[in-house]
C-alpha cells in the first residue's frame, strides 16, 4: 500500500515525458531534412511549457532565419529562456550574442558571467570564450594566467584549439606563471563555483 503513490508518481512521470522527448525528436528530424515548419510546430508547444532544449532551438531557428523569419532579439529571447534554466549550450550562445553585441548591447561582463555559468557545467567552447576574454582583457583585467588556465581546462576536455590557444600563450608567458595557471586548473572545482 505505501509503495502504490510513488509507483503511481513515477509512472505519470513517464507518461506526461515520453510524447513531450516524441515531439522533440519529431523536430530535430525535421530540420534534419530542412523541414522548418514542423520543427517549429512540434517545439513552439514544448518551449512554451518550459522545455529548455526545445527553448535553445527556437531561439536556433530565429537567428538563422530557419524557417521563421531571421530576428536576433526572438532569438536572445529563446536563449534567455533556457540558459536561466541551465542550458549550457544557450547560456554559451548567450555570452556570445554579449560579447559580439548581437541583438543586446555589446556587455563582456554578461559575457563572461553567462560563459562561466556554462564553463561549470563542462561546456568546452565556454571555456575556450572565457580564455580569450582573459587574453584580451575584454570585460576583465587582461590575465595570462586565468587565460591559459581557461584554454587548459578546454584542451583537458578534448578541446583542440584549446590546446593550440594554451601552447600559443604559454610562449608569452614566465615558467611561475605557466605553473601558477597549471595549478589553478587542477584545482578549479565546478562543484564550488
Amino acid at each position: 500500500m505505501s509503495l502504490r503513490f510513488p509507483i503511481t508518481l513515477v509512472l505519470s512521470i513517464i507518461c506526461l515525458t515520453v510524447p513531450a522527448w516524441a515531439d522533440f525528436q519529431a523536430g530535430m528530424e525535421a530540420t534534419t531534412r530542412g523541414d522548418y515548419a514542423t520543427a517549429l510546430r512540434e517545439w513552439r508547444p514544448l518551449a512554451e511549457k518550459g522545455s529548455a532544449a526545445a527553448q535553445y532551438n527556437l531561439g536556433l531557428m530565429h537567428a538563422n532565419g530557419w524557417g521563421v523569419p531571421q530576428d536576433s532579439v526572438q532569438a536572445r529571447q529563446w536563449y534567455e529562456k533556457a540558459a536561466a534554466q541551465g542550458d549550457a549550450s544557450a547560456q554559451t550562445t548567450l555570452g556570445g550574442l554579449y560579447e559580439t553585441g548581437m541583438g543586446v548591447p555589446q556587455d563582456y561582463v554578461q559575457a563572461r558571467q553567462w560563459w562561466e555559468k556554462a564553463a561549470v557545467q563542462g561546456e568546452v567552447s565556454a571555456q575556450v570564450n572565457l580564455g580569450h576574454l582573459y587574453f584580451a582583457g575584454n570585460g576583465v583585467p587582461q590575465d595570462y594566467v586565468q587565460a591559459h588556465k581557461w584554454f587548459n581546462l578546454a584542451a583537458a576536455n578534448g578541446n583542440k584549439p584549446g590546446a593550440v590557444l594554451r601552447n600559443y600563450l604559454a610562449k608569452k608567458m614566465t615558467p611561475a606563471q605557466i605553473a601558477e595557471a597549471q595549478k589553478l586548473a587542477r584545482e578549479w572545482n565546478p562543484i564550488k563555483k
